[in-house]
Order: C-alpha cells, then structure tokens, then sequence
C-alpha cells in the first residue's frame, strides 16, 4: 500500500492482563502524526506495537483489532509484505544477509517492481542525516553497526518502502539523531508509532500512551504546557550528543570545555 492510498490506522481496544478493558474508545493515526508509547519494562509497549504489525483482528493476547482506512484489513495485505502498510524496526534489528549495502538496497528496489536506482544514492544520503557513523554504499550490511543498520532501514522504509506507517521501538538506543528523524519523517508524511523510555521523543510526539499491566490507560495529548520543558530537555540532549560525538573521536574532555551556560541548569 502506497501512502497516497493510507488515510488511518485505527486502534481498537482490548483487556489489560486481568480480563479488564482498555482505558480508550479507539486510537486513530493518520499521515502525518506522531504517537510514542511509554510505560515501564514489561508494561505491554512492544505487544502494542505487535498487534499493529500483524494486522490483529482480537486474535492476540490483548484482544486488539486494527482497522486500515475504518475497515478490517484484507488477506491480501496481511499476507504479502509488499501490500503491508507497515514497517516494524526494533532496537534489535539485524540483517544477517552478507550483501553490501548498495546490493541490499537494490534488491529491496527490484521486490518492490521499480527501476529506480538513482534511490540507493538517495536512501543512503538520508540515512547519514540520521547517524553520526557515515554509511557507505560499498559498506557490507553485516559490518554496520546498530544506529548505522536502523537509520538505513528507516531511510529505507521511507524512499524505497514507501511505508506510510513506521513503528519505532526503542531505536534511540542505537544513538540516532532522533529530533532528525521525526523532522524528516513529518516531511515524508508518515504515520509514526515511537515505543521508547526517552522523555525528550516523549515529549516531542504529538501524543503519548500511558501503558500499564499490558494495556493502555490513559492517552495524553500535550496543550502547550510542556513547552519550555522540551526546549530546556532538548539543549541538553543536544549537549549530550556533542559529547558522545568527541568522546567518539578520541577527545580528552576537560571542564573549561564545557558551555559556560549549564544545560542541565533549569532556564
């Protein structure tokens, strides 16, 4: 499904893990939107996630049913990953297939019936807006590391894909330019579904959901109030990337080099 033809996901509830019902009528995420998910380990954020992958028709654990333009999807689209709407990448994503990335890339192109090649060039350019490890089209799949290996496949999944719907789980942990990829993903029009334990991708979607006990209890759409927080949050996510990026390169941090302004000092 191209996204032109995606209009909504819709979420429909099921039961927490003692047979109660979810704390929501119905979750609807249309092009464009940003929704992150948090809750403690074991809250059931990656079983949400799961159900949207797999299309779920209350045929899981959670009771959940997903609906792709108000209707239950077709076998079609359930069963061929050409026709899915949806593109899960998860902070353990690997591929173990021995190709370069520019072999990779093309094969994906071939699946996907297009003579595009100019998308390789393409894919991996956007690939290293997300990453501070740049990625080379001769480079090896196998070789890359964890951030390089999610920002290729989001890149990927935005160019080549053409995926309308992303599902995020825990991808900062691989040390993307997360503020980047939301940007970038706005632009492309994609629907995005973030599970993460990072207040700043928290608090920089345009909702959140609270889980607990393996269901949703509450769904929080920010008014404005958490403003100043994210500012003052994202000078010191910023400062924390600088310093991994010199930590990197083999600087020797001394602290007269450090901002005269403290970042983790309140505005």
């Amino acid at each position: 499904m191209r996204s032109e033809q995606f209009r909504e996901l819709t979420v429909l509830p099921g039961t927490n893990r003692c047979g109660e019902k979810e704390g929501f009528d119905r979750i609807t995420l249309c092009p464009g939107d940003t929704l992150s998910i948090v809750g403690s380990t074991g809250s059931g954020k990656s079983a949400f996630v799961n159900d949207i992958e797999v299309l779920a028709q209350g045929d899981t654990i959670t009771g959940r049913s997903i609906l792709i333009n108000g209707h239950p999807p077709s076998d079609e689209m359930v069963r061929d990953p050409a026709k899915k709407p949806i593109a899960l990448i998860t902070q353990n994503t690997r591929v173990i297939a021995d190709l370069t990335v520019q072999r990779f890339l093309a094969l994906h192109i071939k699946a996907r019936d297009t003579d595009a090649l100019e998308l390789i060039a393409r894919t991996v350019t956007l690939a290293n807006e997300f990453t501070g490890e740049k990625i080379a089209e001769s480079m090896r799949m196998t070789s890359l590391s964890g951030g390089q290996t999610r920002s290729l496949l989001i890149a990927d999944a935005i160019l080549i894909g053409q995926t309308p719907i992303l599902l995020l789980d825990e991808v900062e942990n691989a040390g993307i330019f997360k503020e980047k990829v939301i940007r970038c993903l706005k632009h492309y029009h994609k629907a995005v579904i973030f599970v993460t334990h990072d207040p700043l991708l928290a608090m920089i979607t345009d909702r959140r959901i609270i889980m607990k006990n393996g269901a949703v209890t509450d769904v929080i759409v920010p008014d404005g109030a958490e403003r100043e927080m994210v500012s003052h949050i994202s000078g010191i996510d910023a400062f924390l990337i600088e310093l991994r990026e010199r930590i990197r390169a083999g600087d020797l941090i001394k602290s007269d080099q450090l901002p005269r302004k403290n970042p983790f000092a309140p505005a």
